[in-house]
């Protein structure tokens, strides 16, 4: 492999469409890249998207890794109704057997991928939930607790590489303690490397023991080991702390460096050089065309300059090359995707997780009930068009009763719905995050007292009945994957009594 092959299998990129472009399609012939990652923007179909991963395999030079965020949850590209979903991480941790539920949903997840030709999952989170005000974390974390967080990535680690997806755990050395957004800028913390090594390091150490495939880093800045550079560029963070003090030598990645932590700061030529320099094997650029090529040009001229040792590289393709020998795609096979088998045990998991906080349940279906939901930004389309999608689409579907789901800042819609609310005997209010929003706390507080009786439906981050006093009945899902929306509903109508406990403080 010449040089300029060996710089190629050190970017991974991504691209807009579903199907490949030319320029990108040359480029796997070139052998200029060694990874692609997909997102939803590249996917319609299961028969699309397979037809689309066949493309990149058959147009690489060398075998590819082929890359998705696929965490479950509230973070997964693949949804239905082409796809299966699965509750996220905090949820697999509020059921009862954890442990047994995650390794078998992330063990849904893995043969999923598996049978669509994808063969890296950015997955499992392993940060630990500090506060309720990350704006990151939240459901994708398993806990606030190292050891709980421990077991059940190793799990989800497992029922990944078993179905011969390789798993990547992140975001290293953890990101769990700030409350800024690495996609909107540079955050700094001054945890102690004692800190470290009894909290945020424990699950990683954890899943290390567990064979993890991969290890994401983040962009931020730890000022105890490197008051310089986000854990991305640092070589202390990589080659001091993940490599020699952890013992770690599998395939380390980079977070999106296009991310503005990283892209306002350093830019896309530099940030790759010193990123490689760090000890990074694997470069994510997930968006732009021209920064992929001016990030890929910068760092063949520093090898050519010596200004990264060719050993350095050396190292990275090795690694990369080991993790595509042990994780090879496979044809795609799409007689295993969204199977009954697994729609079902998705569901059962999502039971599990519901916590009922206070009240009781049933809901009175005898008495004038409306359903409002606070819809996802994954359905912001439809209801903008006046259209119901969601929790409130389903609980409609399920009970011919009417709902409504509104978008926070739509205020015509909001006092549309809260005039039928006071026409109401019981209003259900489906939040997502409102302990996050002040604008959403506000309104869902307004339809939760102008009802004789209310019902919240918290369907993200298990915070919102802490805020939101108002609610008589509360329940948590603990996320809003399709299972989880599932879930809900049958709990409202007491098929099942809510016995989820979530292994955080949720006040």
């Amino acid at each position: 492999m010449n040089l300029h092959d060996q710089i190629g299998q050190m970017f991974s990129v991504g691209f807009y469409g579903t199907t490949a472009p030319d320029y990108l399609l040359d480029w796997l012939r070139e052998g200029r890249v060694g990874g692609i990652i997909l997102f939803a923007r590249n996917v319609e179909s299961a028969e699309q998207l397979a037809a689309l991963t066949a493309s990149l395999h058959a147009a690489a030079k060398t075998p590819i890794l082929i890359g998705i965020d696929q965490e479950g949850g509230a973070i997964a590209r693949l949804r239905a109704p082409y796809f299966g979903e699965i509750p996220g991480a905090l949820a697999l941790a509020s059921t009862a057997d954890a442990e047994t539920n995650t390794k078998a949903a992330y063990g849904i997840i893995g043969a999923e991928l598996r049978a669509l030709g994808i063969n890296w999952d950015y997955a499992p989170v392993v940060d630990l939930t500090y506060n309720r005000d990350n704006p990151t974390v939240g459901t994708r974390s398993f806990g606030q607790d190292p050891e709980t967080v421990s077991a059940l990535a190793s799990e989800a680690v497992r029922g990944l590489q078993a179905h011969g997806v390789a798993a990547c755990a992140k975001h290293f050395p953890g990101l769990g303690a700030t409350s800024v957004d690495t996609h909107l800028a540079l955050p700094t913390l001054d945890t102690s490397v004692e800190e470290l090594m009894t909290s945020d390091l424990i699950p990683y150490r954890a899943v290390i023991g567990a064979g993890i495939a991969s290890i994401m880093t983040t962009h931020t800045i730890y000022s105890a080991l490197d008051a310089q550079h986000p854990a991305t560029l640092s070589g202390v963070v990589v080659m001091q702390m993940l490599r020699d003090r952890l013992g770690y030598d599998g395939v380390v990645v980079s977070d999106c460096m296009e991310m503005k932590a990283i892209a306002d700061n350093y830019g896309s030529a530099e940030s790759a050089i010193l990123a490689a320099q760090a000890g990074l094997d694997m470069i994510l650029i997930s968006h732009t065309r021209e920064r992929q090529a001016e990030a890929f040009d910068a760092l063949l001229a520093a090898v050519e300059s010596g200004r990264v040792p060719l050993k350095r590289v050396e190292e990275a393709v090795g690694r990369v090359q080991a993790l595509k020998a042990k994780f090879p795609a496979q044809p795609a096979d799409l007689s295993t995707v969204r199977t009954a088998e697994s729609l079902a045990e998705a569901r059962r998991i999502a039971q599990g997780a519901v916590v009922l906080v206070r009240g009781a349940l049933p809901v009175d279906l005898s008495q004038r009930v409306l359903c409002i939901e606070f819809a996802s930004v994954l359905d912001s389309e439809v209801v903008e068009k006046g259209g119901i999608a969601g929790f409130a689409k389903l609980w409609q579907a399920r009970t011919g009763l009417p709902a409504v789901s509104i978008k926070v800042d739509d205020d015509t819609r909001f006092a549309e719905a809260l005039a039928d609310v006071r026409r109401s005997d019981t209003v259900i209010v489906a939040t997502r995050s409102a302990h996050l929003s002040e604008q959403q706390a506000r309104k869902a507080r307004a339809l939760l007292t102008a009802a004789p009786s209310s019902v919240l439906v918290a369907l993200r981050n298990p915070f919102d009945p802490a805020v939101l006093t108002e609610a008589q009945t509360a329940l948590c899902t603990v996320g809003d994957a399709e299972p989880q929306l599932e879930a809900a509903a049958d709990a409202l109508l007491g098929h099942f009594l809510p016995a989820g406990s979530p292994p955080i403080n949720l006040e």
